[in-house]
């Protein structure tokens, strides 16, 4: 790889650790070609991504961001998955982990907070942004729909009222 390859690459990691919600750093010794197939596609269906670089690259590229305290984790064979969403990385590295024994996370980042294993593995059972937003708007929701069914309730009881009156007048 020569100079400017490598300043492309710094460049491109440079805005995947500014922009990402969650990195996690993670061993993939022993994984073979399919098994990384089958991690990219879970990132891919949960908007996520995939990305094995060069450490010595990587940690060029981590100087002066937000997520910096992850330069410790990389060494060796490390692959990292990351997402705007702060949990779609989490949740799809967990879920890989448990899969595959080879696939062994080391730690990560949420914006500024380093995150050790058991910190990724907590991530990873948040709800995402999708999950909490649906919630929310649920909740807004519901007090409408509640004020709608008590002001209909007494026209209904009304209603109800007339007709049991009409049939006893009715019936005499």
């Amino acid at each position: 790889m020569d100079r400017a390859q490598k300043e492309k690459v710094v460049e491109e990691l440079g805005q995947i650790f500014e922009s990402s919600g969650v990195v996690v750093v993670a061993h993939y010794t022993g994984l073979t070609v399919a098994e990384m197939q089958d991690l990219r596609a879970r990132a891919r269906a949960a908007e996520a991504s995939v990305r094995v670089a060069k450490n010595r690259l990587a940690k060029i590229a981590l100087e002066g961001k937000p997520c910096a305290s992850i330069a410790d984790y990389l060494s060796g064979m490390t692959v990292l998955t990351f997402s705007e969403d702060p949990v779609a990385a989490a949740k799809v590295a967990e879920g890989f982990a448990k899969d595959n024994k080879k696939f062994e996370i080391l730690g990560g980042a949420m914006g500024e907070t380093a995150l050790d294993r058991a910190g990724v593995e907590a991530t990873s059972k948040l709800p995402s942004r999708d999950e909490l937003i649906a919630t929310i708007a649920g909740m807004i929701g519901a007090p409408a729909s509640n004020i709608a069914g008590a002001i209909g309730a007494p026209a209904s009881n009304i209603a109800s009222i007339l007709s049991t009156i009409e049939e006893k007048a009715e019936a005499a």
